[in-house]
């Protein structure tokens, strides 16, 4: 027996090839060919088979994968599907540390957002990206609303700039005018005119100014300081006069001007200052609106969609087009509610914007407002005598002026008129431009922001920063792989998000603040649609949150229903005169007849008693 023979262990065999005693193979016969295989060396594979033919056998399964080893191809995938190679660059190009960052994949039972599978992510990572995706969110929203934003401010600043520019102008060409025509005269009266024009940009500016009262009052004033120049030979006193200005309706000294330009004045200045305060509101709203804040359950879906796939190993996989609807659903629920009252307040802007470049054309009326009140002043003049003779049956004879004022006549007091318009005498308006002009773009302008914020959520998933775009709905991250997107799109709105798969939204408790932008959205809609009809409107409430259901478009100009409680100050319309010496005149008439009823009927009863 052989040495090694002797040594092996039990149940080795217990030969030595080659040495003595072990028995020699036999000579390979021609044509034999398994003996001819005998007699070649062994195989690598049978080399292997023998080396573990020689271990004990609690090894063997310890060493067998290491003695078999895995195809070529499978083990490259399997060495690369390891490797945090591309998630360390990716998040680094973020701006973060590399320190947290390991470099093989670990396991996953620390995350609480991703999937607790093999992961590249730690615990610190897992909650930066989470901070990370809830700011990209933020300035997508706020990116996204960029050009609605941008239209309402933009438009907002051209239209004031052109409101006051206009009241400038238009007051300085008044003042240039009267003062070549009536010189001292009209300095020495010339606050009666600051003060209207001061009471118009008041009003444009939001202050309490009743419009009719306030121009009633200024051709009230007008008067009384015409009826002392074209009276120069008496003394009137402060009731006198107050007696006078009563007499400014009645006797109409001044024709039908100030009628006329009461309702274009009214009503441009209506839609002027209300379209201005829409654009206010506009930019408000859409301004408070774009900043968003995400809830904790909008965060975690943020952070699934957006950064789960770095975890996973998978840094240059987007999410899938219908995945990032549905997020982008469930966290902008409560925007998507805004879009209803968001497009009837767009509806009534266009609707005041039509009337501002037709009959409510706040720069035809302005434009020439000097020259129409240096109308109703030449009516006054050739009216004087008539006029002051009305005054004085009404409000007594005056008392003559002293011997210096009486000498002085009335030519030589007031016996100027203008000369014929020139329009080319007249300062161009806002920066060149004019409201046709700022009007139509506008309108284009606000056509685009229609359903802007129910269309939100397919603005920011049609960015390919964003998302894999619809051309590639296999090859997308889904929320637990890569793979397609099987779940249904929910529908828009905060009550349509119950079943919503990716975020969690409690449909109970709508957002307040959003639906404080609502009712703001609401009121302004119904001062515009009045606005519309030439009416000004002060809401008593507005904590009523039923709003009007017509466009307004179907009313007439001065009868038009609402479903608010409003307080109006009714433009007067264009057709009618409301004169008081005619409803004077009649009262008398209509109550004759109900006196002679009540007198007949006293005599009756007597009779039957």
């Amino acid at each position: 027996m052989c040495a090694c023979a002797r040594t092996a262990p039990r149940g080795l065999a217990k030969v030595c090839p080659g040495g003595r005693g072990a028995p020699a193979p036999p000579p390979p016969q021609p044509g034999d060919a398994a003996a001819a295989r005998r007699a070649m060396p062994p195989a690598r594979g049978a080399a292997r088979r023998g080396l573990a033919a020689q271990l004990p056998p609690l090894l063997l399964p310890l060493l067998l994968p290491l003695l078999l080893p895995p195809p070529p191809a499978a083990a490259a995938a399997d060495a690369k599907a390891r490797s945090c190679g591309e998630v360390r660059q990716a998040y680094s190009a973020k701006g973060f540390s590399l320190a947290s960052v390991p470099y093989q994949e670990i396991a996953g039972e620390h995350l609480r957002i991703c999937p607790q599978e093999y992961t590249c992510c730690t615990s610190e990572m897992e909650d930066k990206l989470s901070q990370q995706s809830k700011l990209e969110f933020e300035n997508l929203v706020e990116e996204t609303s960029h050009f609605v934003r941008t239209t309402f401010v933009s438009r907002h600043k051209k239209f004031d700039e052109f409101f006051r520019e206009l009241l400038e102008n238009a007051e300085k060409s008044l003042n240039d005018m009267f003062v070549r025509t009536y010189g001292m005269l009209y300095m020495q009266n010339s606050e009666v005119f600051q003060d209207l024009f001061a009471e118009l940009k008041r009003y444009y500016t939001g202050g309490n100014v009743n419009l009719e009262e306030m121009l009633n009052d200024f051709w009230a004033r007008l008067l009384e300081r015409m009826f002392q120049l074209i009276n120069p030979q008496y003394h009137f006193t402060e009731d006198y006069l107050e007696c006078v200005s009563k007499y400014t309706d009645q006797l109409k000294p001044f024709g039908d001007v100030p009628r006329k330009l009461k309702v274009q004045v009214t009503r441009a200045f209506i839609a002027a200052r209300t379209f201005v305060q829409g654009l206010t509101v506009g930019r408000e709203v859409a301004n408070r609106v774009s900043k968003v804040s995400p809830t904790p359950g909008c965060i975690r879906a943020l952070m699934k969609m957006l950064y789960c796939p770095y975890c996973r190993g998978l840094p240059t996989v987007k999410p899938c087009n219908n995945y990032c609807l549905n997020v982008m659903k469930g966290c902008l629920a409560n925007q998507a509610d805004l879009d209803t009252e968001w497009n009837l307040f767009i509806d009534a802007m266009l609707l005041v914007a039509e009337r501002l470049e037709g009959p409510f054309n706040i720069e035809s009326v302005m434009d020439p407002i000097d020259v129409k009140i240096s109308e109703a002043i030449m009516n006054m003049q050739e009216n004087s005598m008539q006029v002051s003779a009305k005054v004085f049956q009404g409000c007594g004879q005056p008392k003559p002026a002293p011997a210096l004022r009486s000498s002085r006549s009335v030519p030589e007091n007031f016996n100027t008129r203008f000369r014929p318009y020139n329009p080319e005498e007249r300062p161009t308006t806002a920066a060149g431009t004019s409201l046709d002009r700022l009007v139509t773009d506008i309108k284009e302008k606000l056509k685009l922001s229609k359903k802007f914020w129910s269309t939100l959520p397919y603005t920011i998933c049609k960015d390919e920063r964003m998302t894999a775009g619809l051309s590639n709905e296999e090859d997308c991250w889904n929320g637990h792989t890569k793979a397609r997107y099987l779940p249904e799109i929910m529908n828009d709105g905060l009550t349509n998000q119950i079943n919503n798969p990716e975020v969690d939204v409690d449909i109970t408790r709508p957002d307040t603040f959003i639906r404080q932008q609502i009712m703001a959205l609401r009121v302004m809609t119904n001062k515009l649609k009045n606005a519309y009809n030439g009416n000004d409107v002060n809401f008593q409430d507005t904590s009523d949150e039923t709003s009007g259901s017509g466009s307004g478009s179907g009313c007439t100009d001065d009868i038009c229903p609402t479903e608010f409680d409003f307080v109006t100050t009714e433009a007067p319309p264009v057709d009618s005169d409301r004169r008081e010496v005619e409803a004077s005149a009649t009262q008398p008439s209509r109550s004759l007849p109900t006196l002679l009823v009540i007198f007949i009927i006293l005599v009756l009863q007597r009779q039957w008693r």
